[in-house]
């Protein structure tokens, strides 16, 4: 099983749940970060001051997948997540060794 971690805009989050049910994949962890990478954040204004803003809202999303469908979902995820743009986002695969369901005991069938 791997376990892929993916951050994005968050106005892509919808996009991505939808490609990701066209691949099968039912389950999947959405939370709010805020972060920077190459983009580096941006200048605003509020109230007539002007001001720097360096973590940029973003949304992470988590998926275990069996290994075997590891590309197709990431394949999902960059074409529904693609702007062209900086700040698109980044994604990571990280191996998992088991997992267990809570209320039953019983090990993870991904």
């Amino acid at each position: 099983m791997k376990l892929i971690k993916a951050i994005v805009r968050p106005n892509k989050v919808d996009d991505i749940k939808d490609a990701l049910a066209r691949s099968n994949i039912s389950g999947m962890t959405v939370t709010e970060v805020r972060g920077h990478g190459r983009q580096k954040g941006h200048s605003a204004v509020y109230r007539g001051k002007e001001y720097e803003v360096s973590l940029l809202p973003k949304i992470e999303i988590e998926v275990v997948v069996p290994d075997e469908v590891v590309e197709e979902v990431i394949d999902a995820i960059l074409g529904a997540a693609r702007t062209g743009e900086i700040g698109d986002g980044r994604v990571w695969v990280i191996a998992v060794e088991q997992g267990r369901i809570i209320r039953t005991g019983e090990r993870d069938v991904v």
